[in-house]
Formats: C-alpha cells, sequence, structure tokens
C-alpha cells in the first residue's frame, strides 16, 4: 500500500506493522508498543499480531495487556477514584514498568503478568505467564505514548510503538454500544461516558506522542 507521513509517524496497515515487528531481529527479546485510545481496538489488534507471529514460530510471540495494571476497586474506592477507574492515575504504572524491565532483561526466566477480567472488573495476578521462548512481546494498552512524567519511562523499553488511529466519532459510537451491552443506561450511562470514558480518549488523543507508525 501507499504509505502517508503523518508529523512523527508513518501511516500503515495492520500487515506492515507486523512486517516492521518482525524486522527488528537481533537475537535478544524485543519490546513492541500499542497504544490508541478506549474502544480502538488494541486488545484485538494485538493478539492478531500475536497469532500471526505464532503461527509462523509457535511461541515466538505474547501479549502484554496494559488492563492487568488497574489498581484494584478497594484501592479506588479508598482513595475517591473509582468513578476514573481506566484513567491513567488509576493504573499501577510503576508495577507495568518493573514488568517490561524484566521482560527486556531477558534472563531465560518465566514472567508472570497479571491479566484484567472484564467479567469481574478486576485484574487478576499471575494470571498469565510469559515463557523464555517469547521472544517479541506485544504490549498495548491506551497510556503506553502519554507525555507525562509516570509514563514517559516506559518508551525506553519499546522497540517500536505504534498507535492505532481511529477517528474520535466512531471511537465515541463504540463506547456507547459497549456499555449499551452491559446493560448501562439513562444518567449512568451518561455518567460512565462522559464522566470517564470520553474524557479518557481525550487524553489518549491529545497528551501521546507521535508514535513511530499510526496503523489505520
Amino acid at each position: 500500500m501507499a504509505e502517508e507521513v503523518r508529523t512523527g509517524g508513518t501511516a500503515v496497515s495492520r500487515e506492515a506493522f507486523l512486517e516492521a515487528a518482525l524486522a527488528l531481529g537481533g537475537t535478544r527479546r524485543k519490546i513492541v508498543a500499542v497504544a490508541g485510545a478506549p474502544g480502538a481496538g488494541k486488545s484485538t489488534l494485538a493478539d492478531w499480531l500475536v497469532d500471526a507471529i505464532n503461527a509462523r514460530q509457535a511461541g515466538s510471540a505474547a501479549v502484554l495487556p496494559m488492563d492487568g495494571y488497574h489498581y484494584d476497586d478497594r484501592v479506588l474506592e479508598a482513595r475517591g477514584d473509582r468513578p476514573r477507574k481506566g484513567a491513567p492515575h488509576t493504573f499501577d504504572v510503576d508495577g507495568l514498568a518493573v514488568t517490561l524491565a524484566r521482560l527486556a532483561a531477558d534472563d531465560g526466566r518465566d514472567v508472570a503478568v497479571p491479566v484484567f477480567d472484564r467479567s469481574i472488573e478486576i485484574a487478576r495476578a499471575g494470571a498469565r505467564i510469559i515463557t523464555p521462548e517469547a521472544r517479541l512481546i506485544v504490549a498495548e494498552g491506551n497510556y503506553l505514548l502519554l507525555d507525562e512524567p509516570a509514563w514517559a519511562p516506559l518508551r525506553a523499553s519499546f522497540a517500536l510503538t505504534a498507535m492505532l488511529d481511529v477517528p474520535e466519532p466512531i471511537l465515541r459510537q463504540r463506547l456507547l454500544d459497549r456499555w449499551l451491552g452491559f446493560g448501562l443506561a439513562g444518567d449512568a450511562l451518561t455518567t460512565k461516558l462522559e464522566g470517564n470514558d470520553f474524557i479518557n480518549m481525550r487524553t489518549v488523543l491529545e497528551k501521546s506522542i507521535e508514535p513511530d507508525m499510526r496503523i489505520m
């Protein structure tokens, strides 16, 4: 496909990003980051990337979801942050940084990572094991490229970065559909969207650094 150059990032297809990730090469483990606003489809893309890589060599890629680093609801409630769950300050970014450092160390040991269980809205500790055979890690999450002091250190771990480029009207509709699917309606739905999700969406769109690539 023809590539459109944007400020700070080249617009590519998901297939082109896959090839760029595979081309990183080298003997040490590599970590690539896929960021995007809520509703952009990060998890779906990350799973597709890992499946495509593992189809070539089984077990050679793994996903690291940022959502596993949500603070527990008990912590959020104690801090008065439960209504803003999903905002940058409701994640254990330091814990994520430690995990990225462990993966980057590539010391031949398993790394247990947490996974967010949407059925109960809680992160499960040690829910996934990333084995030494995983040579390419796809980290995915809203704020991986956030231009804020707490989040900026994460970027040192990434060999390649991408942002899912989804128009804002589509993001809004997807978020609306998501919560309608969970049975929210009326004031509860409005509060969830206007008081949290749309704010988080604008944070990603307006406060992220430019990626290496934009996935269209």
